[in-house]
């Protein structure tokens, strides 16, 4: 079992009177959050539509991806477990953009389904500090204003001092396959119905959303000798820094294109799509089309891309990336049909549509907490994001912030230099959201300082002082890291003499040859070069790990950029640091009234935060640090005349 996870004791447990944390959702939101605050010394409650699909790929099989695999790692980082579980279960891996910069590589993995849920139920049943059962969550309980348990919807009742909602679609969730629906949370679960009017009587502002998901298709129907066929790379690429290396055999991918006469089935079936006949009052993801969206948004286009992907090693279903449709089930075989490979393909469960209701994230705080209704807390879709890297990212923040309140630490807020987590976090709860968000390596600032390869020198210390990150995974990010300073230290210190022996290497690599002393690391720094290369000249480079001469490469090539991003951060840092959640925004000269408005709804907590919302401008920004200077001035006025009360006084 997962170092990182503790085993129920052979003795038989109690379930505690007041649990510490009930979580609503066995999703990637809530079994990251779970895992975390039962690790950390919580008692936690998972509340479940299904035991059995705790962790539950409700869409495609692949983990990570461009910014979400920076968010992978970054869980892994911290402590978390998605990296893991997506590890034990890998069936291929690659690198994305391998030939491009470092700040746009990200990694990314198909895996087993099956063998994915396994892990994950696994390690939730297992652990000593949760305790699961199988029911709906129907409302919080309050008591002096503050969540103090649930009300399920089979007429239970748990005292707990947080509840954590990560429901994912389940809130009132709804599928489309053409013109019939159905209530459900995905394909075959139920939705949970209670709960959005709960929230709403609580004076919680829901938003609609609506998602999609593709035919899974009977692998032996396929024709996949006419597909090109898209390997992984090896060794096998993984997301855990400390863990075990994927080990399951790898599987290969395949690409297929749509065709001109499969686009026309699509066109002249639109009325029938629930997108396209005023069915679905949500919106759905700009960046995750449906085939439908796609066809009619862009009629230039003769053919679409299908990645076909395997659903493990023994399905017997595979996954047709990119084909995302609520069309009837009847149209989306004859268009499938009509596809090179698929042209006897078998559909063995449907594509469909889902719409869900979600919190508008302007209503909670930067730790995700509701800022009108302390103790409750929300991650993952039903806060507006999209995809499982993004739900784990959130269920793993609020759950540190539910340790951190419980335990009367300081909140766990990273800033946006930092991780992209603090990224995804922060562009919802102040920008908030108007279609599912999805990260991106674009959303960063600093993404060069945010690389998928650093993100633990950024954020496993952080782990460590909370206490999610165990012993030997501390000592094994100190090995890296001593390491990774050993090689950077032995590129700097070995110098190149412009002699006949040097000049010949660098004729064999094609490269010119220094006129004067030059040390291993400027030469790293010339474009093409790699320590691969450098071995040319020092052959005990290869020594190091690849992940640690390609973090030195990184770290060399780009020196100055590095340096200039930090400096930003900085500054950034600065506006960060001044506090503001106390204004009264009405009393501040100069703001429009639609500023106005907008500060308070989202009360921002720093000066750095104010100015990320929406419309904000530097002019606008001038006049809350001119208000803020002005309260400093009198209350250094108030305290001054306290102090010379105190002094008469005293004479």
């Amino acid at each position: 079992m997962n170092s990182r996870v503790s085993d129920v004791s052979s003795r038989t447990r109690r379930p505690p009177d007041i649990f510490d944390a009930v979580v609503a959702g066995g999703g990637h939101a809530g079994c990251e959050a779970s895992i975390a605050m039962a690790s950390l010394g919580l008692n936690v409650l998972l509340i479940t539509s299904n035991v059995d699909r705790i962790g539950h790929l409700s869409c495609n099989p692949s983990v990570g991806g461009l910014g979400k695999g920076q968010l992978v790692r970054e869980i892994d980082a911290l402590g978390g477990m998605l990296g893991r579980w997506s590890d034990a279960a890998t069936i291929q891996s690659r690198l994305l953009n391998a030939s491009r910069g470092p700040a746009v590589q990200a990694p990314r993995a198909q895996v087993d389904r099956r063998v994915y849920l396994e892990t994950v139920r696994r390690d939730i049943l297992r652990h000593s500090g949760i305790w699961v059962i199988q029911d709906l969550v129907a409302s919080p309980l309050l008591r002096n204003g503050r969540v103090s348990g649930v009300r399920t919807e089979l007429g239970r009742q748990f005292e707990c001092r947080a509840l954590l909602l990560a429901a994912g679609t389940f809130t009132n969730g709804l599928l489309h396959i053409g013109e019939r629906r159905f209530a459900g949370g995905r394909l075959g679960d139920e939705a949970s119905t209670a709960l959005g009017a709960a929230l709403r009587s609580l004076g919680v502002e829901l938003g609609r959303f609506m998602t999609g998901t593709t035919p899974r298709l009977a692998a032996d129907s396929i024709d996949f000798s006419a597909m090109q066929a898209q390997y992984g790379d090896l060794p096998a690429p993984q997301f855990s820094f400390s863990g075990p290396p994927p080990a399951l055999p790898q599987l290969p991918c395949h690409l297929t294109w749509t065709t001109p006469d499969s686009h026309k089935i699509i066109t002249a079936n639109l009325r029938l799509s629930p997108m396209y006949n005023g069915a679905i009052s949500g919106t759905g993801p700009r960046y995750c089309l449906a085939i439908e969206d796609k066809i009619a948004g862009h009629p230039e286009r003769n053919r679409h891309q299908i990645f076909v992907e395997p659903e493990g090693l023994d399905s017997a279903e595979v996954y047709p990336n990119g084909i995302h449709t609520g069309l009837p089930l009847e149209v989306q075989q004859d268009f499938l049909r009509l596809v090179p490979g698929l042209e006897r393909s078998q559909i063995v469960r449907p594509g469909y549509a889902v719409e869900y209701d979600y919190i508008l994230p302007t209503q909670l705080k930067a730790t995700l907490e509701m800022k009108n209704l302390p103790g409750l807390w929300s991650a993952g879709q039903i806060n507006g994001s999209s995809g499982y890297e993004e739900a784990a990212a959130q269920g793993l923040w609020s759950g540190l912030n539910i340790f951190c309140a419980l335990r009367g630490q300081p909140e766990f807020l990273p800033g946006r230099q930092l991780a992209y987590m603090a990224v995804l976090v922060d562009d919802m709860v102040t920008r908030g959201v108007n279609e599912p968000y999805r990260m991106f390596t674009s959303r960063a600032e600093r993404r060069l300082l945010l690389r998928h390869s650093n993100a633990d020198s950024r954020l496993t210390p952080l782990g460590r002082e909370l206490g999610l990150v165990k012993d030997e995974d501390w000592r094994s990010f100190r090995q890296r890291q001593s390491s990774l300073e050993r090689l950077l230290h032995e590129l700097r210190a070995r110098l190149l003499r412009p002699d006949a022996e040097a000049r010949a290497a660098f004729a064999e690599l094609d490269e010119p040859p220094p006129e004067k002393k030059m040390s291993l690391a400027e030469l790293l720094r010339r474009p093409g070069m790699n320590s691969a290369k450098i071995a040319r000249f020092w052959p005990e480079i290869m020594e190091f790990s690849l992940e640690t001469r390609s973090e030195a490469e990184s770290s060399l090539l780009y020196a100055g950029y590095l340096s200039r991003e930090e400096e930003l951060a900085r500054r950034q840092e600065t506006l960060e640091s001044v506090k503001i959640d106390q204004i009264d925004y009405s009393l501040v000269s100069g703001l429009s009234r639609e500023l106005t408005e907008k500060l308070g709804a989202v009360r921002p907590g720093t000066l750095g935060q104010a100015g990320r919302i929406p419309g904000m401008t530097p002019a606008a920004l001038n006049c809350i640090e001119i208000h803020l200077k002005k309260l400093a001035g009198r209350k250094k006025h108030r305290l001054a005349e306290r102090a010379g009360e105190l002094d008469r006084a005293g004479g």
